[in-house]
């Protein structure tokens, strides 16, 4: 990257993103039933339901006025450095975020699996989060949280069937101590679950793997093997991926969430943000399963 000069730049790939939809690509891919929800509206919008479209991925959107973002990777060929560029998100009025929630409201049948993943567009409420999960709730769907900043809060008070955090998400949460120190990580995570903010809560830790703690009393760390990074754009939206999938084919929730470990650290060796090869994530779930250790 050259400051104040042309940076040229080599375009090798346009991708449909946003949480949601990378986690519906992958489940997609791997032969799960699955529906994108998602607003867009504007030029990049429709492409995006073209190449969704293209792809076979069944979508739902809810057009909106105002245009989609379209966010940048970029990655320095001399040095390998990684930057990704995020834009401002689009804005919805009231009656598009409230056609969002009545479209998921009635959905019929219920889904097994509710994911809600992304930051909130502006214009939706703070606590927009936290209405789809308590109607999930109510219906008996399980709802996996993968969210930050203001949309956070809400659902995690009205609770969650898992949660996937970040440290930095785990602090905003609520937590105070050491981000070095593990044990008092599941500590306070255990407590958290306890409290009804979750059934399991996860805290991704990067290349240290993450932390489990769940109702049922598990409290674990898995680390996946040093790997070479591409790209991380969408790691932690295949982490969701492959735990979603694991789960829905009656895998425990420990394995699920040592799959999900696995399928992060393949997707930083994959270039873009989709993740497309399953065979590199069961090598290292090979790698990782015997890493299992209770803290």
């Amino acid at each position: 990257m050259v400051d104040d000069s042309k940076s040229r730049c080599r375009i090798t790939a346009r991708e449909p993103g946003g949480g949601g939809i990378n986690v519906a690509r992958n489940l997609h891919g791997m032969g799960a039933d699955v529906l994108a929800v998602f607003a867009a509206g504007g030029e990049n919008g429709r492409h995006l339901r073209e190449i969704l479209q293209q792809e076979g991925v069944p979508v739902h959107c809810l057009d909106i006025a105002d245009d989609t973002c379209q966010n940048i990777g970029l990655t320095e060929a001399s040095t390998g450095k990684m930057y990704h560029l995020v834009f401002p998100g689009q804005q919805l009025n009231e009656s598009e975020w409230q056609n969002c929630l009545d479209f998921l409201h009635n959905i019929d049948p219920a889904p097994g699996y509710l994911v809600l993943s992304g930051s909130l567009p502006e214009g939706a409420p703070d606590d927009f989060y936290g209405r789809i999960a308590l109607d999930a709730r109510k219906r008996g769907i399980r709802t996996i949280l993968d969210t930050s900043g203001r949309a956070l809060a809400a659902p995690l008070k009205t609770g969650v069937y898992l949660a996937k955090l970040n440290c930095g998400e785990f602090v905003d949460s609520g937590y105070t101590g050491s981000l070095e120190d593990y044990k008092s990580m599941l500590a306070a995570m255990a407590e958290m679950v306890a409290d009804g903010m979750a059934e399991a809560l996860i805290v991704t830790l990067d290349a240290d793997g993450a932390l489990l703690a769940t109702r049922a009393g598990d409290r674990l760390h898995v680390r996946p093997p040093k790997t070479e990074v591409a790209s991380h754009v969408g790691a932690g939206d295949s982490f969701v991926s492959v735990l979603v999938y694991k789960l829905h084919r009656g895998k425990s929730l420990v394995e699920a969430y040592q799959y999900g470990v696995a399928a992060a650290a393949a997707k930083v060796q994959i270039p873009g943000n989709h993740l497309s090869n399953l065979a590199l994530v069961e090598d290292i779930y090979r790698q990782i399963e015997s890493q299992t250790e209770d803290e």
